[in-house]
């Protein structure tokens, strides 16, 4: 008897199942339609469908992205990862542990690991053994890491995928509400997805922000990359950031052959200008000689071959989502500049919250929308433990590595310098850049101590004799270091 209860309960299930995934396909109906198949959206569509919510996937294109940033994931998106179930993501696609930085100044340099007492526990059972003892990240081609999460979301029983072009939000006739998705299949089909949650996370150019996000994304340079073959590093596995006179660069390797380069070119440059050369002008001329000399030979190959590609560096502080039926995600909500690597772990992080605060357990039903949006105001506070400190850090940092005036320069040198410390002025800043550490008030602590620093050095430069201009520049240092955070703690605070 209970076989055949058994039999009648797993016929029942397998009955609703192909109902929903006919709901899906033929009627295109499901509990959430997500637009977007990136990092975000194919894991967020995994994590809700693992909830047993019928998910729609749509991405206007199926094929393997390649772009030249979201290439490199913290320790603590990489644990994010390994609590969502997806850490095979990561399998068969030539992944490179990262397990700290290295940062050049000049002609010095300071290793900077991940420490072992930062790392956050994450995942359970075999997932957890899998971890590794101290905190690690990878990188990778950007494309092949998407792919796999497609393929992830491709697989799933409880997730339907369709490759369209999603065009405009549907909304009810007599409320705000959204009610689904409108889209373009091909060049003429015009498609129709509903759902009683739609979330969009089309990335850094999203169509779909405008009306509903009051900030606009701002762009005060660009990355341009190349890759490089068989490059070596002055520290294998670490993510090298390397400064000097003009604009931060970044390297990492993204493969067993292959490395990126990631070189920040503000707007205006007059090196960049077409009596210079260009962009590759200014890349031969001014780049290439800041350059660790191991790294030169790969750099001007890869110049001449001139595969040269750019990205915004973009600054969009986060908005509470607050319209019926409808949720903003990704780098469509919220930016960051990249030079700290920490895009993919917000995404991730953010994946894993929402699938807790949406959960069963807390919101029976999608349909529920005044309770989803209460779930969201609570994601949009709770979040901020790790956003705030990598949205904070990623524009704080690039104003000192990025250092234009007198200021700013002396902030870069107590920067190095206090990393020269070592102890916790290494292992807490790292962890704060890592996403292991979700303190904001540790990244004010040591901002603040770097200025201090700052001004310690200008004091010991100047020497006894110039103590009285020395406290005044100090001041002038103490103000700068104010003003280049004090904006954006403002911002997380006001949003």
């Amino acid at each position: 008897m209970p076989l055949i209860l058994d039999s009648s309960s797993e016929s029942s299930n397998q009955s609703e199942a192909d109902g929903r995934e006919e709901l899906r396909r033929v009627h295109h109906e499901a509990d959430v339609v997500i637009v977007g198949a990136g990092v975000l959206g194919s894991a967020l569509a995994v994590a809700l469908a693992d909830q047993e919510r019928s998910v729609i996937l749509l991405e206007k294109s199926l094929k393997e992205p390649d772009r030249i940033v979201g290439e490199l994931l913290q320790p603590g998106g990489y644990e994010a990862l390994i609590k969502l179930g997806l850490r095979q993501t990561l399998e068969g696609i030539d992944a490179i542990p990262v397990t700290g930085y290295t940062v050049l100044y000049y002609d010095e340099s300071v290793a900077i690991p991940y420490p072992a007492n930062a790392t956050q526990e994450a995942g359970s059972g075999a997932e957890k053994s899998a971890k590794p003892s101290t905190p690690e990240g990878r990188s990778f081609h950007h494309g092949r890491f998407v792919s796999r999460l497609r393929a992830a979301a491709l697989a799933h029983p409880n997730i339907s995928v369709f490759e369209t072009e999603a065009t405009s939000l549907i909304k009810s006739t007599h409320t705000d509400q959204i009610l689904g998705v409108e889209s373009l299949t091909g060049k003429t089909e015009n498609d129709y997805y509903f759902g009683s949650l739609t979330v969009v996370c089309d990335g850094y150019a999203s169509k779909f922000r405008r009306p509903y996000i009051h900030h606009t994304p701002q762009v005060k340079s660009k990355f341009w990359g190349l890759e490089l073959i068989d490059c070596p590093l002055p520290t294998p596995h670490h993510g090298i950031v390397v400064l000097g006179k003009d604009s931060p660069v970044l390297l990492y390797q993204i493969g067993t052959h292959e490395t990126r380069i990631l070189v920040d070119v503000p707007e205006g440059l007059p090196s960049t200008s077409t009596a210079n050369g260009g962009i590759k002008g200014h890349l031969g001329k001014v780049v290439l000689p800041s350059l660790p000399p191991m790294v030169q030979p790969s750099f001007k190959v890869a110049l001449e071959k001139g595969a040269l590609r750019s990205m915004p560096n973009s600054f969009l502080p986060p908005t509470m989502n607050k319209t019926r039926g409808l949720a903003i995600l990704g780098d469509a909500l919220n930016m960051r500049h990249p030079l700290t690597g920490g895009g993919m772990s917000v995404a991730l992080n953010d994946v894993v919250l929402i699938s807790e605060l949406l959960s069963p357990e807390n919101v029976p039903e999608l349909s529920d929308t005044a309770l989803v949006l209460e779930q969201f105001r609570i994601f949009h506070w709770r979040r901020k433990a790790l956003t705030s400190i990598i949205n904070i850090l990623a524009m704080a940092l690039y104003s000192l590595f990025a250092a234009n005036d007198w200021q700013l320069k002396y902030l870069q040198k107590g920067c190095f310098r206090y990393f020269q410390l070592g102890g916790k002025r290494i292992e807490e800043p790292v962890g704060l850049l890592g996403a292991l550490i979700r303190r904001p008030f540790v990244l004010l602590y040591h901002f603040f101590s770097v200025a201090l620093w700052s001004i310690w050095i200008l004091i010991q430069e100047n020497g006894l004799l110039l103590l009285p201009l020395s406290l005044i520049q100090g001041l002038l240092v103490f103000w700068k270091a104010c003003v280049v955070i004090f904006p954006y703690i403002f911002a997380e605070l006001r949003s």
